[in-house]
């Protein structure tokens, strides 16, 4: 990773403390992945260092990162271990915008920043099986119902990324009374929620990304805590790509070191002064290069107030961009390091599975190309 880049207190302090436990989550990446287990250890240490206040704002006693800081941590913390890092980044990214935003009102806000601080885990449970990417619009089948002194929730959410692990879930449900849709806040032990264990994915494993079940879950009032609003461009959502960027530097530093140690008998040296293998390297690192400024200038815009509303399509780029590149990367990769590349042993092949997920996380490509198209035409 290109340390001109990182330029906080913050980003060096994680940077450092990354790399003490570096060896560690790599060994537990393999295993992890092939038992489809959540990395419940790696999690565990991240929360006890602090790393889950890390976007909480530091009026409400967190470290008051910004969307850049996070993009340069979880872009570090991917090269690392993916699914750690998608995992712990939904959680820094779903608080960061809650705080952010105020997307919720004070009380609410007062109160669950305790629950962070205490090490709380939180993630947002919105996909359904029948209406896809909820960022499609599909009306979701889990219906809150009215009751007196709170919602009666029933349904079945998919996708629900570190599942086992959350103390909080943000569901989505169409509350019938309103006819809209709102977002109630479950804690884990609330009766009547189950997590279906189903989670068989070949990519992503180690999320243990299960479906998210509520029979007759009830919750308080203050408990809906977020109604529909006026959509406005959330830089959060870069924990992403930071991801999946971090997995493509990962098949890089594979390939390289593999390149100029590796020396069949039938050449002088090692691979890496093969032309072929050479052309394939100048392009990887060409391609990483370009995601990597894109993405990172994208999270700098949003520390300015005043350009945030102009970043739709600079953020829905972002996600698009490194995805496609990073796919790129990763097959180059695999060309370099050959046959080999396809070993279980190798974590080339992990790599590979892990990045074809991310084009199924949000934003959708179709989706981000039209929005984009309509911006620039201006088609709103």
């Amino acid at each position: 990773m290109n340390s001109v880049l990182i330029n906080t207190d913050i980003q060096r302090k994680w940077i450092q403390k990354f790399q003490s436990i570096e060896e560690t989550f790599k060994k537990r990446a393999a295993e992890n992945d092939k038992q489809s287990r959540f990395p419940f250890e790696n999690i565990e240490w991240l929360v006890q260092e602090g790393y889950s206040i890390l976007t909480l704002p530091v009026e409400y006693g967190g470290e008051g990162a910004t969307i850049e800081d996070m993009v340069v941590l979880q872009t570090y913390l991917g090269a690392i271990d993916g699914a750690t890092a998608l995992s712990i980044g939904w959680h820094l990214s779903v608080i960061g915008q809650i705080y952010e935003q105020s997307m919720w009102n004070q009380d609410m806000l007062d109160r669950f920043a305790k629950e962070i601080k205490n090490g709380a885990l939180v993630n947002r449970a919105v996909s359904e099986a029948d209406t896809g990417s909820p960022t499609r619009g599909g009306r979701p089948a889990t219906h809150a119902v009215k009751q007196d002194d709170g919602y009666l929730l029933n349904g079945v959410k998919t996708f629900t990324s570190m599942s086992k692990a959350l103390t909080h879930y943000i569901v989505a449900a169409y509350v019938d009374d309103l006819q809209e849709v709102g977002f109630f806040l479950v804690p884990r032990a609330t009766d009547g929620l189950e997590i279906a264990d189903n989670w068989n994915m070949v990519g992503m494993r180690a999320t243990e990304s299960h479906d998210l079940v509520l029979n007759d879950v009830w919750v308080p009032n203050d408990f809906f805590v977020e109604s529909k609003r006026k959509p406005q461009p959330n830089g959060w959502i870069l924990h992403i790509p930071s991801t999946y960027l971090g997995i493509a530097q990962a098949a890089r530093d594979y390939a390289i070191n593999f390149a100029t140690t590796y020396g069949p008998n039938s050449i002088e040296g090692t691979i890496s002064h093969l032309p072929t293998v050479q052309q394939n390297i100048g392009k990887m690192e060409s391609l990483l290069l370009s995601a990597r400024h894109f993405l990172w200038s994208t999270a700098k815009g949003y520390n300015h107030p005043e350009n945030q509303p102009k970043l739709w399509n600079e953020t829905s780029a972002s996600k698009v961009l490194v995805m496609n590149q990073g796919l790129e990367v990763v097959d180059l990769a695999m060309r370099i390091v050959g046959a080999k590349s396809l070993e279980m042993e190798r974590p080339l092949q992990r790599y590979y599975r892990d990045m074809r997920a991310g084009l199924h996380n949000p934003p959708m490509e179709d989706a981000a190309y039209t929005n984009i198209a309509k911006s620039v035409c201006n088609l709103f």
